[in-house]
């Protein structure tokens, strides 16, 4: 356990692109459009899935989660940063970058395991279809899902009391444009190798389980894809998985470039984009990909858009009561 926090520090300072004036208006303005059209694309997407009984299923269902998580996502960090740029004000108080830590952390290994549960139902879609629904009962999908959210938000209780119990001393500047966890262990003058085991022991349990139960569903449903001796049937069973696996390739990858990197390859600058790249772009980039080939999603929102069209219609043309001359 580190030592207890008996620094003087109240409040951090968020950083963010300030060695990049002209860069962090740019930043900002372009954070701005795409945080707007990640919380509404999202919030339709959800809207869409609740309407349509037709998307009343497992996949659906976990991908509602997956939009819940993208707003909560993109909340935790972009309105804070946006405000620090349009007021002025970069400042953050302790116990609120400790909260938006907590919260990041906790969102980000709720989508480790999420989309490790949207992997095994893709599994069970293409490699035991006559028993997808007999397996992918509503109470498992409930239990998958809740298991994802509880799991997480227990998982980095540890390593958040550990960092607030840190003592920092020296500099209250965060190199970032959010409470991120190597900017806070960088500037604390307390010894962090107890902090460092526990992010390296969850990191092995919580982060590798899940990518590994991942790769082995989709070791399985490539093979299963292989021995389908139809071009047709290849193209549709790849395809109720593709938009999956285009997402698991985006987190993933951004992921490993934020703590996979060599430290002689360490920058400061190009950290903050690739943790912009994670918590702004993929959540907006989410609800397209789920969307572009989906032809229940696509036939939802065609049918929304022909009723309102219908109503339309009828408001410019309503029709006259009929009266009959006796």
């Amino acid at each position: 356990m580190g030592e207890r926090n008996q620094t003087s520090v109240t409040e951090f300072i968020l950083l963010g692109f300030s060695d990049h004036p002209l860069l962090q208006g740019l930043v900002c303005g372009m954070v701005l459009l795409v945080y707007l059209i990640s919380v509404m694309a999202n919030v339709v997407f959800l809207m869409l899935m609740c309407a349509d009984p037709h998307l009343h299923k497992p996949m659906y269902f976990f991908l509602s989660n997956l939009s819940i998580l993208d707003i909560c996502c993109t909340s935790v960090t972009l309105p804070k940063m946006l405000s620090s740029f349009f007021t002025g004000n970069r400042s953050i108080s302790f116990h609120a970058c400790m909260t938006q830590l907590y919260f990041f952390l906790c969102f980000t290994a709720t989508e480790l395991f999420l989309l490790s549960a949207m992997a095994y139902d893709r599994y069970v879609a293409i490699c035991d279809p006559l028993r997808y629904s007999l397996i992918m009962k509503k109470s498992l999908c409930i239990l998958l899902a809740a298991g994802s959210w509880g799991i997480s938000f227990l998982d980095v209780q540890p390593a958040t009391l550990m960092i607030s119990q840190l003592s920092y001393c020296g500099s209250n500047n965060i190199n970032h444009f959010f409470c991120d966890l190597i900017a806070l262990m960088k500037l604390s003058c307390s010894n962090t190798h107890g902090v460092e085991n526990v992010i390296f022991s969850d990191g092995i349990i919580f982060g590798i389980v899940p990518f590994l139960l991942t790769i082995c569903s989709y070791i399985f449903i490539v093979s299963t894809i292989l021995k389908i001796r139809s071009t047709e049937g290849k193209q549709k069973a790849f395809s109720t998985c593709a938009s999956h696996l285009t997402s698991v390739i985006l987190f993933y990858g951004t992921i490993l470039c934020i703590n996979m990197r060599p430290t002689s390859m360490y920058s400061p600058t190009q950290d903050k984009l690739f943790s912009l790249l994670y918590t702004a772009l993929i959540p907006t980039l989410n609800p397209i990909i789920y969307s572009l080939r989906n032809h229940e999603i696509k036939n939802a929102l065609r049918k929304i858009r022909d009723k309102r069209q219908m109503q339309e219609f009828k408001c410019m043309y309503p029709s006259k009561p009929t009266v009959l001359n006796i």
